[in-house]
This record gives C-alpha cells, sequence and structure tokens, in this order.
C-alpha cells in the first residue's frame, strides 16, 4: 500500500469511530429534548400580540397550501405581511387568492421593489417590520408550513424576558421527486442531529431560517435587520447576534414542516452545495468538524480501501448507527413516520451529502432564486449577477 493510501485509510477508520461517536452523542440529545417536551409549561394565560413576516419570491411548488396553514392559527392577536418585488410577481396572485378566504385575518401585501442589499430576504424583512405592530416579530421561510398551534408554541416559549429570540425543530418533506425526498430525508435524518448536538455541547447560537422569532426590542438592539444585509445565512448571524447581547436563543420543540420544492437532481444537489458553501463561511471550524458525521461514507472508504472482515463489521455498524439515529431523531423527536420507509435510502442520502460537503470546500459561489452570490470572509456576500427585473 502507498503511503496516499494508507493515510486514507488511517483517516476513513478514525472519521468512522468519531462519526458513531458523535451518532450516540445525537441520539442522547434527541432523547433528552423529547423528555423535555413533556414536561412544557402551560400557554400564557395573556398571549403576546404577534406579527408573521413572509418574504415572498416566485410561486414555487405548494406556495399556497404553505401560506394557508399561517392563516388558520389558534390565536387570538397576530397579523400577516407579505413580501414582493414586484406587484407582477406569481407569488403576489397567490397572497391575494388566500387572503380572499380568509377575510377575518389581517394580511398585508407589501411590494418593496429591487433590493438595494446583497440579501434580498433581509430588504424584505426590513420592508415589513417597518409595517409591523406587534412586540413579536415571526420569520418563516416560503418553504414552511404549521400547524394551527403554531403561535401558541411559539409564545409559551418565549416566557421569560431573558429569551430573545426563538427558533423550531423542522422536519424534511419531500416532493414529487426522488431527489427532493432524499433531501427531505436529510433534513429530519442529518441536519436535525447537528443542530440537537450543537444546542446540547455549545448552547443555542444560532436560529434556523424556515422558522425563527425576535422580540422587536431585541432586534433594536442588535442593529436590526440593516445590520444583517451583507450576510448570506442571515438566521445564523441573526441568533448569533442575539446570544451576543446576553439574551438566549430557546430551541422549541414544536415541529414545523420545511418542503424540499427544488424538483430535479441538479436543482437539489445546489440547494445542498449553497448550504454547505454557506456554512462554511459562517462556521469555518465547525463545517470542517461536519466531515466526522458521515460515517457511512467513510466506512464504505475504508472497506473499498482494505476489503477485510474487520472493516466490513465496520461499515455494518456504520450502517445500523446511522439507522438507530434516524429513527431517534425523525421518528420518536420530529414524528416524521415516512423516514421508516425510506430508511433503505439513508446511504444514497449520505453519499449525495458528502458530496455536497467535499464541494462545500471546494469553492465560493452559490445559487439562490436565479441569482448567483460570491461568498466571503465572516459569511458576508456579494450579488454576481445583475437582479432580475
Amino acid at each position: 500500500m502507498t503511503l496516499l493510501s494508507v493515510t486514507l485509510h488511517v483517516v476513513a477508520v478514525l472519521a468512522v469511530v468519531g462519526g458513531i461517536a458523535y451518532a450516540l452523542i445525537a441520539i442522547v440529545a434527541a432523547h433528552t429534548l423529547h423528555a423535555e417536551r413533556g414536561t412544557a409549561g402551560p400557554v400564557p394565560s395573556s398571549l403576546p400580540a404577534m406579527s408573521l413576516l413572509k418574504p415572498l419570491c416566485g410561486a414555487e411548488p405548494g406556495l399556497e397550501a404553505h401560506l394557508e396553514s399561517f392563516f388558520r392559527q389558534e390565536y387570538p392577536t397576530f397579523e400577516l405581511l407579505f413580501a414582493v418585488r414586484q406587484p407582477i410577481d406569481p407569488a403576489a396572485a397567490i397572497v391575494a387568492r388566500v387572503m380572499a378566504r380568509y377575510p377575518g385575518v389581517e394580511a398585508h401585501l407589501v411590494v418593496t421593489g429591487e433590493p438595494l442589499y446583497a440579501n434580498a430576504k433581509v430588504y424584505s424583512l426590513e420592508h415589513m417590520v417597518a409595517q409591523a405592530k406587534h412586540p413579536i416579530l415571526v420569520i418563516t421561510d416560503s418553504d414552511t408550513s404549521v400547524g394551527p398551534q403554531y403561535l401558541q408554541a411559539m409564545a409559551r416559549s418565549f416566557g421569560p424576558e431573558e429569551i430573545g429570540a426563538v427558533t423550531n425543530l423542522y422536519r424534511g418533506v419531500g416532493g414529487t421527486d426522488v431527489w427532493s425526498q432524499l433531501e427531505a430525508l436529510g433534513m429530519s435524518t442529518e441536519f436535525m442531529a447537528g443542530v440537537i448536538v450543537a444546542a446540547r455541547l455549545e448552547g443555542m447560537t444560532f436560529a434556523l431560517g424556515p422558522s425563527m422569532a425576535i422580540r422587536t426590542a431585541c432586534l433594536q438592539a442588535i442593529g436590526g435587520f440593516r445590520s444583517l444585509a451583507e450576510y448570506f445565512a442571515d438566521d445564523f448571524v441573526l441568533g448569533r447576534r442575539v446570544a451576543d447581547t446576553g439574551r438566549r436563543v430557546r430551541l422549541s420543540t414544536h415541529v414545523v414542516k420545511h418542503h424540499a420544492t427544488a424538483i430535479g437532481a441538479w436543482a437539489s444537489f445546489q440547494h445542498r452545495l449553497r448550504w454547505n458553501r454557506s456554512a462554511r463561511f459562517s462556521r469555518p471550524l465547525g463545517y470542517l468538524g461536519q466531515g466526522v458525521t458521515y460515517m457511512v461514507p467513510w466506512a464504505l472508504v475504508s472497506y473499498v480501501a482494505s476489503p477485510h472482515t474487520l472493516h466490513a463489521a465496520l461499515l455494518l455498524g456504520a450502517l445500523v448507527v446511522r439507522a438507530g439515529l434516524a429513527w431517534v431523531v425523525a421518528v420518536h423527536l420530529l414524528e416524521d413516520p415516512t423516514v421508516l420507509r425510506r430508511l433503505w435510502l439513508l446511504p444514497l442520502q449520505d453519499g449525495l451529502s458528502f458530496a455536497a460537503w467535499v464541494g462545500g470546500l471546494l469553492g465560493r459561489d452559490v445559487l439562490w432564486r436565479h441569482e448567483r452570490y460570491r461568498l466571503l470572509k465572516g459569511g458576508r456576500c456579494a450579488l454576481l449577477t445583475a437582479r432580475r427585473p
């Protein structure tokens, strides 16, 4: 064996062992979170009014149903604000249809014009918060849907004033093709495992874009949304800055749905690549550590490099632990029974995820909503292509 092959073999074996240890930590953390859900306090008798902010761009699959879930909230006082760049955006017509079906729900459509910031989402949020009336701002992505008790869970999670922001666990929901279903499987079984391990070992110092909420006073203390204008991962930076003020970011155990809307192999892989490169520039050391979590791909590399009985056993052990991690996180904690039918897809999902992680190490350009960005030091970004009218 050459020095290179020996080195690769040793690295792969160590990564498998590290990945198994990581998975065991994640399993314990998931059990702990599940137990905490059972001891959650009652919904407060005095419920704070909330403003829900929803930036939109285009009519992605399922958008109308996703938006409608927010109109069905069992909550006394809330308003919905939607933002589009131009009134001709197809999302504007969808918002109008849903608003017409729920005349009793206070809802407004905000037309922002073309963004002046690198991060167009932040520009939309700044316009909406200027019109928001309530002391708690709830921000969700366009591909998120929720149940009718969502705002009640948010109110329960905020609790004392030391809680500056709340973010939610979420489970992936696949679309009509296998690639979006694989991506959703990764959200539920891989990404959420990383979130709960980080929360358990380091505490919550970040927020998750599919669902996050912040007190208006806390937002003002960190400089408003304008302070996030140069950052690509605005959700990560929002949570970090809240934590820097001494206020807490709470991870709510109330689960929302994050829909994988990218259809096709290339579109889905581009979404994975965007997330990985963004994570690399936002938290470079954590991103390198993420490589250890891919125990099944590393075990396969180890076995291919040296197909002995010991390495076959290591591969089998990695597959068993990976399946156990998926069951505990996705089925037990996130209450996603569809994962059981797709456990056999985990090796393929992990292979794609590993490839995207490697791709995240190799470049700095990402594609988001048909616009190309370059990621810069510290998680900042620059727009490379002209915005489409």
